[in-house]
Formats: structure tokens, sequence, C-alpha cells
């Protein structure tokens, strides 16, 4: 196989550019001072030519220029957020006429690609701090909006990883006045490819796998091509600036820019088709000529590593902002079935109004809180709700046809549209509905698209066929989530032989059944006697010793994978009565710290850190818990304290007990093992198996 220099290397690549709609300059014919980094000539010809009917006057145009060329904030960070808005949303400008209206100034033509310059330049020295030169810059009229490091395959001493150094450090400490206009990077090595933007950790930059959806996937060298071809071709690229990168509103803190992985770019662009063929509006179908008006906007069956909250934002900008004549202004409405996955969720989209374009985006608070909030809006919002709001009482809210129900694992509670019968002594026999009947019955009119990592035949005949799918195989070949190792435990905690068969009948039994409510209902004797085992104080006692003994021996084992463990549990009393067990053997373990070793870390990084034990329950109080019980488990905001200190490496909270919070659509990439001390469904089974870990680490 032929390898290249790095000159050759990024001539190659310069080259795959010009075949996708670029023009290349060499950096070193431009006229300008080294410390200039926007080419004004291109940004110049652009609006003049955008803007020929509006007769800018020469101070006008200044202004435009100066605009963006003397933005600046704090930090790095702010700067280059508020150029990106600056860039995509635009701005109004006063004219020099009183008389003349202020006009709208925007730095990109998104609706007609052919009227921007596209240029990719080398040799392009700048010289801010320190002079550097990066190996390819992407302008997008005059402005440098990606960034491009090379490294040769050929020499051992370097990978992509120092590519991302040579960004993340060397050009954001020596060259800021650059980056402040890059909101895309990509690094490669000759043999890898990958997109990030200049705030994306090392691990999470990801390979562009396909030019269109339906391609095989690449590998090796491949993935330049498809990268370049997927990602980097001049009109792809716009439609990726202008929807799929994501800063977080100024109100959240945290500083982080997302760009799309491929995965949830493909998904995004045919749930939106998708959606709009199926909208309940007869006048669009005629229109269209296609689409059945059934409202089944579709599903997307997304496994592990899909990314599905943040195609869910995706998604709902794209509803909110493209295509108005079809959709209107719509409301959309973001259901799940737990309340963990309900604050997640709303943490996303609650930071993302300016992203949004949509002022009212919130959680849902209560039943009343749904009513007063969905009943009488006319249009627009983001909702984010649980199914269990809505109920009998819950009525109709409204009949509007542009409301968008976008639901998280589709294949439990958002399901049970049908009825089933009930029968008791003191009621005789009774027909009773589920929360996704009450649901549809609010929203009669809307559309339901249904998002899932286990869809089953329930979930399409709700939700309507499957759209796109995301699996396991392509999240590991992704390197976005590793494999998992499964062993078998269950001898070492039981009492008897009798025990493992009957655990063995009620698995069968599970089997046999599936997973529908009606179904479940029926095997409650079952679980009944299932929960005596599970309960049995030896047995607990037992599993607790194993757990503890298994848990040490992986630490010593692997010291350096951080060793964030889970326990699932059957109930919230075996959770209890479990952590009780592993007090008793460890009680070290319950004494409230920050971390392991205070020593290890920086003040800031200590600061983020709260006092808690090695092992938590993560379960809902009940007002008639035992008191020991109740203080244990704590309130939302103790349980929301649980959720940020877990997903810190760093903190001594190392091993949740959880029930069914956290337990499925939970990302912590540190995790390093899951017992699973509770039966399983047949959904439930690609659940546990296909939402956990993600990179780094090992399982």
């Amino acid at each position: 196989m032929k390898t290249f220099s790095e000159s050759e290397f990024e001539d190659a690549f310069i080259e795959l550019l010009t075949q996708n709609g670029w023009d290349y300059t060499n950096g070193e014919t431009i006229h300008r001072r080294p410390q200039d980094v926007l080419l004004e000539d291109d940004l110049r010809t652009y609006i003049n030519a955008r803007y020929k009917n509006e007769h800018l006057t020469e101070k006008e145009l200044q202004t435009i220029i100066t605009s963006v060329k003397y933005e600046n904030e704090p930090s790095l960070f702010q700067t280059n957020r508020n150029i990106f808005n600056l860039i995509c949303s635009g701005f109004y400008l006063p004219r020099d006429n009183a008389d003349l209206p202020n006009l709208l100034i925007t730095y990109i033509d998104f609706e007609q690609p052919e009227n921007n310059e596209f240029r990719c330049v080398n040799q392009f020295t700048v010289v801010n701090i320190a002079e550097r030169r990066p190996d390819i810059l992407l302008f997008i009229n005059g402005i440098p909006m990606l960034i491009i490091e090379l490294k040769s395959a050929i020499k051992e001493e370097t990978t992509i990883e120092d590519a991302w150094k040579q960004i993340h450090y060397r050009y954001t400490r020596d060259i800021p006045i650059l980056l402040r206009y890059c909101f895309l990077s990509v690094i490669s090595d000759g043999a890898n490819a990958r997109l990030g933007t200049i705030f994306t950790p090392y691990e999470y930059y990801y390979a562009w796998k396909k030019v269109n959806n339906e391609d095989p996937t690449s590998t090796g060298i491949g993935e330049i091509i498809t990268l370049v071809r997927g990602a980097l071709a001049a009109k792809r690229l716009l439609e990726i600036i202008r929807d799929y990168v994501y800063y977080p509103d100024p109100s959240l803190s945290k500083e982080m820019e997302i760009v799309c992985r491929y995965p949830q770019f493909f998904a995004t662009r045919l749930l939106f088709d998708n959606i709009r063929r199926h909208l309940k509006t007869e006048t669009l179908v005629k229109a269209l000529d296609v689409g059945e008006a059934d409202g089944k906007g579709g599903t997307y069956f997304g496994a592990t590593g899909c990314g599905k909250t943040y195609t869910m934002l995706f998604l709902s900008r794209q509803l909110t902002l493209r295509d108005n004549n079809s959709f209107g202004n719509p409301t959309i409405v973001v259901i799940t079935d737990r309340e963990d996955l309900e604050t997640q969720t709303s943490k996303l989209f609650c930071a993302s109004t300016k992203y949004l374009n949509e002022d009212s985006v919130r959680a849902i608070e209560s039943r009343q809180d749904l009513k007063n909030e969905l009943g009488s809006r006319q249009s627009g919002g983001v909702f984010i709700t649980t199914i269990q709001k809505f109920c009998s009482e819950t009525g109709l809210l409204s009949n509007r046809s542009n409301i968008i129900c976008i639901s998280d694992e589709a294949h439990r509670s958002q399901i049970n549209t049908g009825s089933k019968l009930t029968i008791s002594d003191e009621k005789g026999v009774q027909t009773s509905y589920g929360f996704a009947k009450y649901l549809h019955d609010s929203f009669p009119m809307a559309t339901y698209v249904g998002f899932t990592g286990t869809p089953i035949d329930e979930t399409i005949h709700v939700f309507g066929g499957i759209v796109d799918t995301y699996t396991m195989k392509q999240s590991y070949e992704d390197g976005i989530t590793v494999p998992i190792a499964y062993e078998p435990r269950l001898a070492r905690v039981l009492l008897n032989e009798q025990q493992a068969k009957d655990i063995e009948m009620y698995y069968r039994q599970c089997e046999e059944e599936g997973s529908t409510e009606e179904q479940v209902e029926k095997s409650k004797n079952a679980m009944s006697q299932m929960t005596k085992i599970l309960m049995h104080p030896e047995r607990l006692r037992k599993l607790a010793a194993d757990m503890v003994q298994h848990y040490k021996k992986l630490c010593a084992e692997k010291p350096k994978v951080v060793q964030k463990a889970m326990i699932v549990c059957a109930d919230r009393t075996i959770a209890y009565l479990l952590h009780s067990e592993i007090k008793k053997i460890r009680p070290q373990w319950f004494e409230a710290r920050r971390c392991q070793d205070e020593s290890l870390l920086t003040k800031e990084q200590l600061n983020k850190l709260i006092p808690l034990p090695l092992v938590n329950i993560v379960a809902t109080r009940d007002k008639d818990d035992p008191e020991e019980m109740y203080d244990l488990l704590g309130d939302k905001k103790f349980r929301s304290l649980l959720d940020d200190q877990f997903k810190n490496d760093n903190s001594n909270f190392k091993i949740a007990i959880v029930v069914d919070m956290w337990s499925t659509g939970f990302d912590v990439p540190s995790l390093a093992v899951m017992y699973i001390d509770k039966p399983l469904q047949r959904y439930t089974h690609s659940d546990y198996f296909a939402c956990k870990p993600g990179v780094p680490g090992e399982r």
C-alpha cells in the first residue's frame, strides 16, 4: 500500500476538497497581514452580490465587516459561540439613509448555496500570541469556519491524537484570533479521519462513515473519502453548520459545542420527511401527493450510542424552523415514561431555547399544568413531560394537527393504547386503559414519533414503520461503545436447586408471555413467588458478599479503569435490604467522602464534588417507607445530586443500586460493570444491554 508524507497527504486532501465544491488557494499568495484571519475580499464579494439591490454604502459595508471582525468576549468559547450565532442568524443593519428600514444581514446564504464563496487554503500563517500555520482551513465567504490538522501515517511517533493536541492545545493557546471563527475541526493521520469541534474532547471525535444513508459504512482510509464527501462537501457542510451544530444557552455555564454524528444527521433528515408525509392534514397530502395522513410519524430504532436525545433535539429544530408551510409553527411534546428520563431530557432542551428558536421550552410539572399549558396553546412551544400525566380526566387538549409528539422508550407504556379487562371480587369485571390511550385522546390530530432501542410489533402499530436504524454492531464498529462481556453468577447466590428451577420456570413464562400490559398482569402471581426468593435474607447475604468480592477483584485487576458499577434490583425493598447487607460487609464504603484521594485533585475539581458514600440507592421514596429507608432515598433534588456525582469520575460515589431509574437511557461512559439481580421481560433484555456503557474504558 502506498504511503504518503504529510505534504503529499495534504495535497491529496485538498484535491478531494476541490472535487467537492471548494476552490483552492495557496495562503502564501493572499495579500494580507499575518494577524488578519478574514479574507475580506471574499466577504466583500459575497455581501455586494447578495445585497446588490440594496445599494449599500461603503460605510454600511464596513459596518458589516467590522461586526464579525471585532466581536470579542472574555473567553474563546463565548466569542466563538457569539460569532457562530451572528454568522448563522445575522443582524439588522441600521441604514445610513434613515428613511430606509433596517436590513437583515446574513453572512451565509443557506437557501442558495451557489451564492457563497467556498475556499480551501493551506500555507496560511497566522501571527497572534505566537506564529502558527494550520494545515488546511475552509473559508466560507472569507470566514475560516473549519480547521483541518493532518498527520502522516508513515511517522510512527505521530498519531491522530497528536493532530487533536495541536488544535486544542497549541492553536487554542497561540492563535485564538483564528480559532474564534473555527466552529468545526477535522483531524486525520492518513488512515483515520474524525470530525469534531474545537471544544470536543478527543474521545468524542468520530468518523463520518457515509456519504448517503443507504451507503455501506466505510473503514480505514475510506473514512477520509466519506468524511469529505459526506460532511465537508460545500453544500453538505452548509447544512451541518445551519442545523447540526449546537451550543447551549448562555444560562448553562458549561462550555460545550456539539456537532452531530452521521447517524444523527441521517436519522433527523429521514424522520423530518416522514413526519411531513404523515401529518393528519388532508391539504398537505394533496399538495405532496404522498403519505397517508395517519399521524404515524415513524419509529427510529437507535441502539446504544445513537445519541437519541440529541437526535430529538436536532429534529425539534428542524420542525420549528424548516418548512413552515407544512408545520405552521408546531407545538412539540417530548414524552418519556420515567421521571429521571424527563429530568435528563428537559435539562438539555431547557438549555436550548436559542437553538430551538423558541422561548417557551419547559418541563410540564403536573396534570393541571398539562391542561393549563397545552389546553389553551394555539401554536409553538416545546414541552417535556411523562406519559403518566395523561389520564382519563385529561380529556381533549387540542384538535390541532401541527402538534408533534416525540416519544422516548417507545416500547413500554407509550404503546398501550388498547383496553384490558380486570376482575376483582369487590368491583367485578372492569375495563381499564393505559396512559398512551389518554395521550392519543388528548391530541387526536397529532403526529406521533417513536424513539426506541427495542422496537416491538406494538411500537410499529402505534408509531408507524421503522424510518431508520442504528444497531449495536454499528455502535461498536464506530467506537462509540465497547464490547459487553456477560458473566453468569446465579449459582453463587441461590440457596438450593429448587430455587434455580423456580427462576428458570419464571424466565420461561416471561419469554412465552412477551411484554404487553395484559400479559404482564398474568405473571403477577409468578412474580410474587419470585420476590420471596429474591428477598430471602440468606440469599441477599450471599449476593452482597459475591458482589463485594467481584467488585474488589475487578478494581484490583483493572486499577486504571474508573470503577463505576450499577446494581439493578427487582424492587425498592430488595434494593434497600441489599444496601444494608453490603454495609455490614464493608462499613467503610459508607463513610461520606468527596473522593478516594483528595491530594490527587485540583481545587477546581474538588469544588465540584459532594461528600457521599461509595454506595447509594437511586430510587423514589414512598410516604409509607420506614423512616431509615425514607431518609436514605431522599427527594428529587437529592436524586439529581446523585446523578451529577455518579457521572463525575472523581466522585467517591462509585456503586449505584437502582430499580428502574438509571437502569435504561442513562449514559455513564465510565460505567465498568452492571450487576443485574432482576427478572427481565422480553423488551427489558435489550434495554439493559443496549443502553449502557460508552467510551472510554473497558466493560
